[in-house]
Protein backbone atom coordinates (compact mmCIF):
# COMPACT_ATOMS: atom_id res chain seq x y z
CA UNK A 1 0.00 0.00 0.00
CA UNK A 2 1.26 3.49 -0.80
CA UNK A 3 2.29 5.85 1.97
CA UNK A 4 -0.91 7.77 2.95
CA UNK A 5 1.20 10.80 3.86
CA UNK A 6 2.33 11.25 0.28
CA UNK A 7 0.24 12.78 -2.49
CA UNK A 8 -0.98 9.87 -4.62
CA UNK A 9 -0.53 9.58 -8.35
CA UNK A 10 -3.48 8.09 -10.21
CA UNK A 11 -3.18 5.98 -13.36
CA UNK A 12 -4.83 7.01 -16.60
CA UNK A 13 -6.89 3.82 -16.25
CA UNK A 14 -7.92 4.04 -12.57
CA UNK A 15 -9.61 0.62 -12.54
CA UNK A 16 -6.85 -1.22 -14.42
CA UNK A 17 -6.60 -4.84 -13.32
CA UNK A 18 -9.83 -4.69 -11.30
CA UNK A 19 -12.63 -7.22 -11.64
CA UNK A 20 -16.09 -5.72 -11.22
CA UNK A 21 -19.58 -7.18 -10.92
CA UNK A 22 -22.43 -4.87 -12.00
CA UNK A 23 -25.87 -6.11 -10.96
CA UNK A 24 -28.48 -4.39 -13.10
CA UNK A 25 -26.13 -3.84 -16.02
CA UNK A 26 -28.76 -3.88 -18.73
CA UNK A 27 -30.85 -1.12 -20.24
CA UNK A 28 -34.59 -1.32 -20.82
CA UNK A 29 -35.38 -2.04 -24.47
CA UNK A 30 -36.86 0.84 -26.44
CA UNK A 31 -38.25 1.33 -29.92
CA UNK A 32 -36.61 4.75 -30.01
CA UNK A 33 -33.28 4.50 -31.89
CA UNK A 34 -32.16 7.60 -29.96
CA UNK A 35 -33.08 6.17 -26.56
CA UNK A 36 -30.50 7.01 -23.89
CA UNK A 37 -28.38 4.44 -22.12
CA UNK A 38 -29.37 3.28 -18.63
CA UNK A 39 -27.27 3.80 -15.51
CA UNK A 40 -26.11 0.19 -15.18
CA UNK A 41 -24.92 -0.10 -18.77
CA UNK A 42 -23.16 3.26 -18.56
CA UNK A 43 -21.37 2.13 -15.38
CA UNK A 44 -20.22 -1.11 -17.01
CA UNK A 45 -18.91 0.64 -20.14
CA UNK A 46 -17.19 3.45 -18.25
CA UNK A 47 -15.57 0.97 -15.85
CA UNK A 48 -14.30 -1.01 -18.83
CA UNK A 49 -12.93 2.20 -20.31
CA UNK A 50 -11.14 2.74 -16.98
CA UNK A 51 -9.48 -0.67 -17.28
CA UNK A 52 -11.79 -3.06 -15.42
CA UNK A 53 -13.03 -6.48 -16.45
CA UNK A 54 -16.79 -6.45 -15.94
CA UNK A 55 -19.29 -9.17 -15.14
CA UNK A 56 -22.55 -7.74 -16.49
CA UNK A 57 -25.51 -9.22 -14.61
CA UNK A 58 -29.15 -8.59 -15.41
CA UNK A 59 -32.49 -10.34 -15.10
CA UNK A 60 -32.64 -10.17 -18.91
CA UNK A 61 -30.04 -12.43 -20.58
CA UNK A 62 -30.25 -10.36 -23.77
CA UNK A 63 -29.63 -7.10 -21.90
CA UNK A 64 -26.68 -8.62 -20.03
CA UNK A 65 -25.19 -9.91 -23.28
CA UNK A 66 -25.61 -6.55 -25.01
CA UNK A 67 -23.79 -4.75 -22.24
CA UNK A 68 -21.02 -7.37 -22.18
CA UNK A 69 -20.55 -6.80 -25.91
CA UNK A 70 -20.17 -3.06 -25.35
CA UNK A 71 -17.62 -3.76 -22.62
CA UNK A 72 -15.68 -5.92 -25.08
CA UNK A 73 -15.69 -3.08 -27.60
CA UNK A 74 -13.80 -1.02 -25.01
CA UNK A 75 -11.01 -3.60 -25.09
CA UNK A 76 -11.97 -5.13 -21.73
CA UNK A 77 -13.39 -8.49 -20.80
CA UNK A 78 -17.18 -8.52 -20.56
CA UNK A 79 -18.88 -11.50 -18.90
CA UNK A 80 -22.68 -11.74 -19.32
CA UNK A 81 -24.60 -13.15 -16.36
CA UNK A 82 -28.34 -13.66 -16.03
CA UNK A 83 -30.26 -13.92 -12.78
CA UNK A 84 -32.99 -12.52 -10.58
CA UNK A 85 -31.34 -10.38 -7.90
CA UNK A 86 -34.36 -10.77 -5.61
CA UNK A 87 -33.88 -14.55 -5.36
CA UNK A 88 -31.24 -15.54 -2.77
CA UNK A 89 -30.04 -18.56 -4.72
CA UNK A 90 -29.69 -16.66 -7.96
CA UNK A 91 -28.04 -13.67 -6.28
CA UNK A 92 -25.49 -15.96 -4.65
CA UNK A 93 -24.92 -17.76 -7.96
CA UNK A 94 -24.21 -14.51 -9.83
CA UNK A 95 -21.54 -13.57 -7.31
CA UNK A 96 -20.04 -17.06 -7.39
CA UNK A 97 -19.95 -17.17 -11.20
CA UNK A 98 -18.37 -13.73 -11.46
CA UNK A 99 -15.72 -14.79 -8.95
CA UNK A 100 -15.07 -18.08 -10.71
CA UNK A 101 -14.92 -16.71 -14.25
CA UNK A 102 -12.95 -13.55 -13.50
CA UNK A 103 -10.62 -15.25 -11.02
CA UNK A 104 -11.15 -12.65 -8.30
CA UNK A 105 -13.65 -9.94 -7.41
CA UNK A 106 -12.54 -6.43 -6.46
CA UNK A 107 -15.75 -4.46 -6.59
CA UNK A 108 -19.50 -4.55 -7.07
CA UNK A 109 -22.13 -2.06 -8.22
CA UNK A 110 -25.81 -2.67 -7.49
CA UNK A 111 -28.14 -0.75 -9.80
CA UNK A 112 -31.69 -2.08 -9.47
CA UNK A 113 -35.04 -0.42 -8.97
CA UNK A 114 -38.70 -0.20 -9.84
CA UNK A 115 -41.54 2.11 -8.84
CA UNK A 116 -45.13 0.94 -8.29
CA UNK A 117 -48.16 2.42 -6.57
CA UNK A 118 -49.44 5.95 -6.04
CA UNK A 119 -50.16 7.08 -2.49
CA UNK A 120 -51.01 4.88 0.45
CA UNK A 121 -54.59 4.34 -0.62
CA UNK A 122 -53.71 3.17 -4.12
CA UNK A 123 -50.62 1.10 -3.30
CA UNK A 124 -51.46 -2.56 -2.82
CA UNK A 125 -49.57 -4.77 -0.36
CA UNK A 126 -48.36 -6.76 -3.36
CA UNK A 127 -46.91 -3.64 -4.98
CA UNK A 128 -45.23 -2.66 -1.72
CA UNK A 129 -43.62 -6.09 -1.38
CA UNK A 130 -42.50 -6.15 -5.01
CA UNK A 131 -40.82 -2.75 -4.80
CA UNK A 132 -39.14 -3.46 -1.46
CA UNK A 133 -37.98 -6.83 -2.77
CA UNK A 134 -36.14 -5.36 -5.74
CA UNK A 135 -35.12 -1.95 -4.43
CA UNK A 136 -33.90 -2.94 -0.96
CA UNK A 137 -33.83 -6.70 -0.47
CA UNK A 138 -31.86 -7.29 -3.68
CA UNK A 139 -29.07 -4.90 -2.63
CA UNK A 140 -29.04 -6.58 0.79
CA UNK A 141 -28.66 -10.02 -0.82
CA UNK A 142 -25.95 -8.78 -3.17
CA UNK A 143 -23.97 -7.34 -0.27
CA UNK A 144 -24.53 -10.43 1.87
CA UNK A 145 -23.03 -12.73 -0.75
CA UNK A 146 -20.45 -10.39 -2.30
CA UNK A 147 -18.82 -8.94 0.81
CA UNK A 148 -17.06 -12.21 1.74
CA UNK A 149 -15.99 -12.69 -1.89
CA UNK A 150 -14.58 -9.22 -2.56
CA UNK A 151 -10.85 -8.84 -2.08
CA UNK A 152 -9.49 -6.74 0.77
CA UNK A 153 -9.35 -3.08 -0.20
CA UNK A 154 -12.29 -3.44 -2.58
CA UNK A 155 -15.36 -1.30 -3.07
CA UNK A 156 -19.15 -1.58 -3.22
CA UNK A 157 -21.36 1.11 -4.70
CA UNK A 158 -25.14 1.13 -4.51
CA UNK A 159 -27.20 3.30 -6.86
CA UNK A 160 -30.15 4.96 -5.16
CA UNK A 161 -32.32 8.01 -5.80
CA UNK A 162 -33.06 11.47 -4.43
CA UNK A 163 -36.46 9.94 -3.60
CA UNK A 164 -34.62 8.54 -0.58
CA UNK A 165 -34.02 12.08 0.65
CA UNK A 166 -37.60 13.31 0.49
CA UNK A 167 -41.11 12.16 -0.42
CA UNK A 168 -40.61 12.97 -4.05
CA UNK A 169 -42.45 10.46 -6.22
CA UNK A 170 -45.86 9.86 -4.66
CA UNK A 171 -44.97 6.18 -4.34
CA UNK A 172 -44.57 5.23 -0.66
CA UNK A 173 -42.87 1.98 -1.62
CA UNK A 174 -40.31 3.61 -3.90
CA UNK A 175 -39.51 6.47 -1.54
CA UNK A 176 -39.20 4.14 1.46
CA UNK A 177 -37.04 1.61 -0.33
CA UNK A 178 -34.63 4.26 -1.56
CA UNK A 179 -34.43 5.77 1.93
CA UNK A 180 -33.52 2.33 3.25
CA UNK A 181 -30.46 2.20 0.99
CA UNK A 182 -28.80 4.91 3.06
CA UNK A 183 -28.95 2.69 6.16
CA UNK A 184 -27.86 -0.41 4.26
CA UNK A 185 -24.87 1.44 2.82
CA UNK A 186 -23.72 2.58 6.24
CA UNK A 187 -24.02 -0.93 7.63
CA UNK A 188 -22.08 -2.51 4.75
CA UNK A 189 -19.40 0.16 5.17
CA UNK A 190 -19.09 -0.74 8.85
CA UNK A 191 -18.78 -4.47 8.20
CA UNK A 192 -16.36 -4.00 5.32
CA UNK A 193 -14.07 -1.51 7.06
CA UNK A 194 -11.85 -4.04 8.92
CA UNK A 195 -10.85 -5.44 5.51
CA UNK A 196 -10.54 -2.04 3.86
CA UNK A 197 -13.68 -2.59 1.78
CA UNK A 198 -15.53 0.66 1.20
CA UNK A 199 -19.29 0.99 0.61
CA UNK A 200 -20.94 4.12 -0.74
CA UNK A 201 -24.20 5.26 -2.30
CA UNK A 202 -24.64 7.31 -5.47
CA UNK A 203 -27.90 9.28 -5.36
CA UNK A 204 -29.10 10.33 -8.82
CA UNK A 205 -31.75 12.95 -9.35
CA UNK A 206 -33.73 13.36 -12.58
CA UNK A 207 -31.68 11.39 -15.08
CA UNK A 208 -32.50 10.90 -18.75
CA UNK A 209 -32.68 7.12 -18.97
CA UNK A 210 -35.33 4.82 -20.48
CA UNK A 211 -36.79 4.33 -16.98
CA UNK A 212 -36.68 8.07 -16.35
CA UNK A 213 -38.51 8.81 -19.60
CA UNK A 214 -41.14 6.24 -18.72
CA UNK A 215 -41.62 7.82 -15.30
CA UNK A 216 -41.94 11.28 -16.83
CA UNK A 217 -44.58 10.07 -19.28
CA UNK A 218 -46.68 8.71 -16.43
CA UNK A 219 -46.14 11.48 -13.89
CA UNK A 220 -46.57 15.10 -14.91
CA UNK A 221 -45.01 16.30 -11.66
CA UNK A 222 -41.69 14.72 -12.61
CA UNK A 223 -41.58 16.54 -15.93
CA UNK A 224 -42.49 19.78 -14.19
CA UNK A 225 -39.50 19.33 -11.89
CA UNK A 226 -37.12 19.77 -14.82
CA UNK A 227 -37.57 23.54 -14.62
CA UNK A 228 -36.51 23.51 -10.95
CA UNK A 229 -33.13 21.91 -11.54
CA UNK A 230 -30.55 24.64 -10.84
CA UNK A 231 -28.25 23.45 -13.62
CA UNK A 232 -31.19 23.70 -16.01
CA UNK A 233 -31.30 20.18 -17.40
CA UNK A 234 -31.61 16.50 -16.60
CA UNK A 235 -28.50 14.49 -15.97
CA UNK A 236 -27.26 11.59 -18.08
CA UNK A 237 -26.42 8.04 -17.16
CA UNK A 238 -22.81 8.82 -18.08
CA UNK A 239 -22.70 11.47 -15.35
CA UNK A 240 -24.02 8.95 -12.84
CA UNK A 241 -21.41 6.47 -14.05
CA UNK A 242 -18.64 9.02 -13.54
CA UNK A 243 -19.61 9.29 -9.87
CA UNK A 244 -19.78 5.53 -9.50
CA UNK A 245 -16.39 4.89 -11.10
CA UNK A 246 -14.83 7.58 -8.93
CA UNK A 247 -16.08 5.82 -5.80
CA UNK A 248 -14.83 2.48 -7.12
CA UNK A 249 -11.34 3.85 -7.66
CA UNK A 250 -8.44 4.61 -5.32
CA UNK A 251 -9.24 8.28 -5.80
CA UNK A 252 -11.96 7.67 -3.21
CA UNK A 253 -9.73 5.58 -0.94
CA UNK A 254 -10.76 7.45 2.24
CA UNK A 255 -14.48 7.66 1.47
CA UNK A 256 -16.87 5.08 2.91
CA UNK A 257 -20.39 5.02 4.27
CA UNK A 258 -21.22 8.17 2.33
CA UNK A 259 -23.79 9.31 -0.23
CA UNK A 260 -22.82 11.27 -3.34
CA UNK A 261 -25.79 13.18 -4.77
CA UNK A 262 -25.80 13.64 -8.54
CA UNK A 263 -28.87 15.80 -9.18
CA UNK A 264 -27.80 19.13 -10.65
CA UNK A 265 -28.52 20.81 -7.33
CA UNK A 266 -32.21 19.84 -7.24
CA UNK A 267 -32.23 18.61 -3.65
CA UNK A 268 -29.96 21.32 -2.27
CA UNK A 269 -30.80 24.62 -3.94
Amino acid sequence: MSDPRRSPTHPAAPLAGRNLLVIGAGTRPSDDPRAPVGNGRAVAVLAARAGASVACADVSPAAAAATATLVGEEGARGLPLAGDATEPGQSSAMVAEALRELGSLDAMVVNVGIGLGRGLADTTPQQWERVLSLNLSAPFLAAKYALPAIADGGSIVFVGSVAGLRAATGSPAYDSSKAGLFGLTRHVAREGAPRGIRANLVVPGLIDTPMGREASAGRASRAASFTRIPLGRQGTAWEVAEAVTFLLSDRASYITGQSLVVDGGLSAV
